[in-house]
């Protein structure tokens, strides 16, 4: 199997697909939708290769992700859609040291607005700029700033609320 170089845009695209992925976990609120929405955001790069400008292909491509979530969330509220099975009671693997920790910050993480989670994944996770996020995400830049300090005190307010552990005295 050929694989691409890195300097060609497929090889560009497939060192970015690890943070690409997350991106598109984090704002999509599962694994599931996280993997649709990043294939179908790779396959709209792929197909508007020409509209790309030779800069950044990393922001390029965050745009593109987050477009496609803004545009399945106006789809999805216009049309609604109820699944016919929920599998409530299937238990996924989880290779985790701390089942309880990960859990409690996922929780921590789907708490938050769509437009805060945006911005604090892509500044804390992706490493993006507060310039860089507010281009991807066409916002202000202080508008960055505020929803990332609102989110990370969020965060931090649901994790702590979350480490209480009631002890009873023992007779």
């Amino acid at each position: 199997m050929n694989l691409p170089d890195n300097q060609s845009f497929e090889g560009q695209m497939l060192a970015l697909l690890p943070a690409l992925r997350r991106f598109a976990r984090s704002l999509a609120r599962s694994d599931a939708d996280g993997e649709d929405l990043l294939q179908d955001s790779i396959e709209a790069a792929l197909s508007r290769r020409g509209q790309w400008r030779g800069r950044n292909l990393r922001s390029w491509l965050l745009t593109i992700i987050c477009n496609r979530h803004r545009n399945g969330l106006r789809l999805r509220t216009r049309h609604p859609n109820v699944d016919i099975e929920e599998a409530k009671d299937v238990a996924a693997q989880d290779p985790v040291s701390d089942p309880l920790e990960r859990t409690r910050l996922e929780a921590a993480l789907n708490s938050l607005p769509d437009e805060q989670r945006a911005v604090l994944m892509l500044v804390v996770v992706e490493g993006c700029s507060y310039a860089e996020t507010a281009t991807l995400l066409d916002l202000p830049i202080g508008t960055v700033m505020s929803r990332l300090a609102r989110a990370r005190q969020k965060v931090s307010d649901y994790m702590k609320a979350e480490n209480i552990v009631p002890l009873r005295r023992p007779k």
